[in-house]
């Protein structure tokens, strides 16, 4: 009987599923668009029994449906983080669960932690300083805001866990995962830091930690009944998105760096050893005894379609076609893609959006090109960073649903100046996840790669004096800005919290 597997991201604005083979030829996909809630300036939230488990549950009875007599033999799942979701013991939710570092509603909170327990103490214990990609801040921020909640948890869990936790009843969290779940993981001893723990977790249960790959259970019957999945089928519990991305375009060697065009930009690049950089993120890998060193920008994809949305609604096929039309440079059009803050490299959730240079010639099309150039220059800024005497940068791979259209990687190989793989399976995080359900199942070795090249982005050099220019203001833009808008971020939160 032929052998298949399944491999399931819950994403930002969508969670997609694939059936696969062994040798990773795609049989079937499917996808459940969904959003996100935003009830506050700088929060972000999602019902997790529907974004995460009710999709999950219809992508796997779609799939199911493809099977055809094949033998399943195991599924992965990865999704969105760190996150906090907190759950009483049957695994409820006891309130929305709380998205990773795009959500910045506890800056206190990780000012508060970093004076207890030191910032340069943090930084070498966790690989990372403390933001808004922590999750400890988070938990310490509920159990002050909302202390009902608070006293109901008695789990938490990221997305990927979470619903690992539903189909085989097994509480778990990936060591990766678990490397960003700051301040409560020692990164370099790979375990829990116990020490840490009381005075951020408090009375809840804390999940034994396993490797992304690991069969950490089987789906139960109850949970069988729900996904259309057999009965018994071994389950990896995976790991966050951005990994699992990395892994299927096959970002797993030291210098490889990933640039993901999705909701959010997110880099990973895998580490030749541990290094530490104090505005960037060292984590666990997705494979055993790997580090890599990952960025975060919190706007990509989500700030072209305000763009279209601004514009009526115009198709993004018809933007891109007349933003092409436009020079670079966008006809001295700078815009700082700070919409919902940012992460790296500033760390300011009190950052705002600017447009600078507007006339009356700019049109929608220089708007739309110039948003992808922020978005550019920002990236640069960030490779600027990873690419250390430590930690050298030897390969671009492009990844993500930003990298069908042509016009906007292009843009970022003329801006960084350097070119861009751009892998022929584009399906994303959960075909990475296919992939360690075979090596997990052991029906390949752990040394396999799915991943093809399908071209490569070559940098044009005609536009590097104009880029390079521009990337000059990108980078005074923000410093000169910096208290303006900031005042008028106090303005925004105002109306929500009466002040």
């Amino acid at each position: 009987m032929t052998e298949v597997l399944i491999g399931v991201d819950m994403g930002t604005a969508s969670s997609k599923g694939v059936l696969t083979t062994v040798s990773g030829e795609v049989l079937a996909t499917a996808v459940r668009k969904h959003g996100m809630s935003l009830p506050r300036p700088g929060w972000a939230e999602v019902d997790a029994a529907v974004v995460w488990w009710q999709d999950f549950t219809e992508i796997c009875r779609e799939l199911a449906e493809s099977l055809d007599g094949r033998h399943l033999a195991g599924l992965c799942v990865s999704g969105v983080g760190p996150c906090l979701l907190l759950t009483d013991e049957r695994v409820e939710p006891v309130r929305p669960a709380i998205l990773y570092g795009i959500d910045m509603r506890a800056t206190a909170e990780i000012e508060e932690l970093t004076r207890e327990l030191g910032a340069e103490t943090v930084l070498a214990r966790c690989g990372k300083a403390l933001s808004t990609q922590a999750v400890g801040p988070k938990m310490r921020w509920v159990a002050r805001h909302e202390p009902e909640a608070w006293g109901r948890a008695r789990r938490w869990y990221n997305s990927n866990s979470y619903v690992v936790a539903k189909l085989t009843g097994e509480y778990v969290l990936d060591h990766h995962t678990a490397s960003q779940s700051d301040p409560l993981y020692d990164l370099v001893q790979r375990t829990w830091a116990e020490d840490w723990l009381e005075p951020v977790v408090g009375h809840l249960e804390m999940p034994r930690l396993v490797w992304p790959e690991e069969v950490v259970g089987t789906v139960t019957a109850e949970a069988a009944a729900a996904t259309g999945m057999p009965e018994g089928t071994p389950v990896c519990p995976g790991t966050i998105d951005a990994w699992s991305e990395a892994f299927s375009a096959g970002v797993r060697h030291p210098g490889d760096l990933m640039l993901m065009y999705g909701s959010t930009m997110f880099f990973v690049q895998v580490l030749p050893r541990l290094a530490v950089h104090p505005l960037l993120w060292t984590t666990s890998g997705v494979e055993r005894g790997q580090y890599t060193l990952a960025a975060g920008m919190s706007t990509s994809g989500s700030l072209t379609s305000w763009v279209q949305d601004l514009t009526g609604g115009v198709s993004f096929e018809r933007l891109v076609a007349e933003a092409a039309e436009i020079p670079a440079g966008s006809d001295g059009l700078v815009v700082l893609p700070y919409f919902a803050g940012e992460r790296t490299p500033i760390f300011d959730a009190h950052a705002r959006g600017v447009v600078a240079g507007l006339s009356l010639r700019h049109n929608r099309a220089h708007v739309f090109r110039a948003v992808y150039e922020g978005i550019a220059f920002g990236i640069r800024q960030i490779i600027d960073s990873l690419d250390g005497e430590q930690t050298p940068i030897s390969r671009l791979v492009a990844v993500g649903g930003g990298t069908q259209g042509g016009l906007w990687t292009q843009i970022v190989s003329d801006v960084v100046g350097r070119p861009q793989v751009v892998p022929e399976q584009t399906i994303g995080a959960s075909y990475g996840d296919a992939l360690l359900a075979a090596i997990g199942t052991g029906l390949v070795p752990p040394a396999t790669d799915w991943a093809v090249s399908a071209h490569v982005v070559a940098p044009n050099p005609e536009v590097r004096e104009i880029y390079d220019t521009l990337f000059e203001v990108y980078e005074d833009l923000y410093p000169a800005t910096r208290s303006l808008v900031h005042t008028l971020a106090s303005i925004q939160g105002a109306r929500f919290t009466g002040e």
